[in-house]
């Protein structure tokens, strides 16, 4: 792409600065923006990745960190400009606590994804270096024991 993709530029505006207006437009807040060291956005906390060459998994990694006290976490890629305000507020509206909720298009799941920071981590914990939940997501619930029972009927 030549630049780092939030740096596109889409419609007159960077594609970074698009995310952040349609998370604060469908009521996210704070927001945060993971981005390369030194890059200001505008109506979000930036919170560098310095070392944005390790994946999606690192800056992943960071925005999970840095929102580590909140109820719940909207993960919204800066690269995917299609999904609106709309989307995002019927993600937001149909979570839980002790779920976790992904958008669908067709049937395939994508973004915006919540979950609470402690799912993130194990989301993390089951990525590559380019992915983000989609590892964590894919793996079926196995009930060996008791509380792998419980934990599925809170699910």
């Amino acid at each position: 792409m030549g630049v780092p993709k939030g740096e596109l530029v889409v419609g007159g505006q960077r594609l970074v600065d698009r995310a952040v207006r349609v998370l604060r437009a469908a009521g996210c807040e704070p927001v945060i923006a993971v981005v390369r060291v030194g890059v200001a956005v505008s109506g979000a906390e930036p919170v560098p990745n310095p070392d944005p060459e390790r994946g999606m998994r690192s800056s992943l990694a960071i925005a999970v960190e840095a929102a580590a006290d909140a109820t719940a976490l909207v993960v919204l890629l800066a690269d995917m400009p299609g999904v609106t305000e709309a989307g995002v507020r019927a993600v937001v509206a149909a979570w839980r606590p002790g779920r976790i909720t992904v958008a669908r298009y067709g049937s395939s799941r994508g973004h915006p994804t919540v979950m609470e920071p402690a799912r993130w981590r194990a989301a993390i914990a089951a990525a590559g270096a380019d992915e983000g939940a989609r590892a964590y997501l894919a793996v079926p619930t196995d009930l060996d024991v008791p509380a792998d029972l419980a934990a599925w009927r809170e699910h």
